[in-house]
């Protein structure tokens, strides 16, 4: 159970700087706290949020004051370099405490315990889930386990919380939800930008209007590197490159199109009936099996589309998701948003000044508006005051402040409440369906209808 990475600088970051200075470092549930309250300040009550985001609802400041005396116990069921990245923010996390590191692969383990040494050390998560003193489990394996361990802590009695995406076969998806519904345990996904404030907020001013209706939607994410580890010995090479063989992993669609496409879906409040798409090795051909790229089109049922194009060797682009508005567009990885009709800069001036650039060869005569049909010619908002970061899509790991560690936080505080948190699962489970739909219309190179078999009843077609 391992990824190969070792635990060092795990964090790439890029800061946008506004208007307020960032606070002092807090403590995972104090920032969690403010967090929250922020956010029902900004998008104009806790009743309008709550409609926005409702899996906030459980971890509200004053549910985290009644348990503030509180630890949940945990395990962590894997500890590669995610699940030392686990541990890292569990260090910070008052309501939390590490009991049990699992690993069958040493190194790994040896390494986690020394990150967290009060934690006692296991290599068969079986014995994990017979300890009655864990409420929870963190599951940081690789894909193709994550399905078979969820079900078997649930049927232990454990809360879980498990890494994306949510099974590596659509009826393992739906195994897992059904086990979920018809229990009483919690269960999350690191769908982290369901608590990540810029993307709250920017999906708030959607549903409020901002950019008009959604006519569209595109995403990328961009990288160059080969995705392969190092391998100490030429038999664990399937172990610790796991995500290059297709027994294993759902490659980039499921690596990293989950995070995409559920934000989408959390925007426009649907989900889409039909996938088609293309994927190749078109540069990484050393043995590898899943695709290094990868362009995939979701039309919804209204003719709305999402466009997703993934690959590993060329990172200039590096990563967006935008909800294109007949009135502007949110660039939500960025917490940005332009308008089609934006007078921040003095319409005059700015024609101008692209008339002296060559932007222009002659000023416009005809037309409803001025306004040029250029990318350049749009002038960025800030979601968020004050600092907030922007992942540049490179980091393997994480990125900062993305919603991981309140999502976490909030895991731990369900544990002591046993309260579910609204949702997460239900957006888990599209997302999770929708990557391995893109990527058997890959397959067959055919177009694929969403399965009547493995519609949910949450969100619409």
């Amino acid at each position: 159970m391992c990824n190969g990475l070792t635990p060092h600088n795990f964090r790439c970051r890029t800061e946008v700087t506004m208007k307020t200075e960032e606070k002092g470092n807090q403590n995972v549930d104090m920032g969690l706290r403010s967090f929250i309250k922020s956010l029902a300040y900004m998008t104009g009550g806790a009743a309008f949020l709550a409609s926005t985001t409702p899996w906030l609802t459980s971890c509200t400041p004053e549910k985290l004051d009644e348990i503030k005396k509180e630890k949940a116990r945990v395990a962590l069921i894997g500890s590669g370099s995610r699940g030392q990245y686990h541990i890292h923010n569990l260090l910070g996390i008052s309501h939390a405490d590490l009991v049990t590191i699992c690993d069958n692969y040493q190194p790994n383990l040896e390494a986690a315990l020394a990150l967290y040494p009060t934690a006692k050390g296991e290599t068969d998560y079986h014995k994990v889930l017979e300890d009655k003193s864990i409420d929870g489990v963190i599951i940081a394996v690789p894909l193709y386990l994550h399905a078979q361990i969820t079900l078997d802590a649930l049927s232990a009695g454990k809360h879980v919380f498990c890494e994306k995406a949510m099974a590596l076969r659509p009826e393992d998806c739906k195994a897992v939800y059904d086990a979920y519904k018809a229990g009483d345990r919690v269960l999350y996904y690191c769908m982290q930008r369901m608590y990540d404030e810029k993307y709250i907020k920017a999906i708030s001013m959607i549903k409020e209007g901002l950019i008009g209706d959604i006519v569209g939607m595109r995403c990328h994410w961009f990288r160059n590197a080969d995705w392969r580890r190092e391998v100490p010995s030429p038999e664990l090479e399937r172990k610790i490159n796991w995500r290059l063989y297709k027994e294993y992993s759902g490659g980039l669609m499921t690596e990293l199109g989950s995070h995409q496409l559920e934000v989408c879906d959390w925007a426009i409040g649907m989900v889409p009936s039909q996938v088609t798409g293309m994927g190749d090795i078109v540069y990484w051909k050393d043995g590898r099996e899943v695709w290094d790229s990868v362009n995939v089109v979701y039309r919804y049922s209204d003719g709305r589309k999402i466009n997703y194009e993934s690959l590993i060797s060329n990172k200039f682009n590096g990563m967006e998701e935008q909800i294109l508005g007949k009135d502007g567009t949110m660039d939500l990885s960025k917490g940005v948003y332009y308008l089609e009709d934006d007078h921040s800069i003095p319409g005059m001036r700015q024609l101008l000044d692209q008339v002296k650039t060559g932007i222009f060869a002659s000023i416009p005569s005809a037309g409803p508006s001025w306004r040029p049909e250029l990318k350049g010619s749009y002038v960025p908002h800030a979601v968020l005051e004050g600092k907030f970061s922007v992942g540049t899509g490179e980091s393997m790991v994480s990125a900062d402040r993305d919603g991981a560690d309140e999502i976490r936080s909030a895991f731990c505080q369900s544990c002591i409440t046993g309260e579910k948190a609204q949702n997460v699962v239900e957006e888990a489970y599209y997302s999770s369906m929708l990557c391995l739909l893109g990527n058997q219309a890959m397959e067959e190179q055919r177009t694929i209808d969403f399965p009547e078999e493995y519609k949910i009843p949450y969100l619409k077609f």
